[in-house]
């Protein structure tokens, strides 16, 4: 139910920017664009993919004199 959405929406009336969080999906993330909110975070897009394992290896090398 978007109901709580569309009624903080309007209550702020663009004074501040509005932010959904919370048990976003890809089928409801519509119905609460459709809310007015500026920015919905949806954690579904991230909660199914692997990680990549990886690593990042530096050379750090000797200062030099100027």
């Amino acid at each position: 139910d978007t109901s709580r959405l569309k009624k903080a929406v309007r209550l702020v009336d663009g004074r501040i920017e509005t932010e959904a969080s919370g048990n976003v999906t890809m089928s409801t993330v519509r119905a609460i664009a459709e809310t007015g909110v500026d920015f919905i975070s949806c954690g579904a897009l991230t909660h199914s993919v692997a990680a990549l394992d990886i690593s990042l290896l530096l050379d750090v090398a000797p200062p030099t004199a100027l």
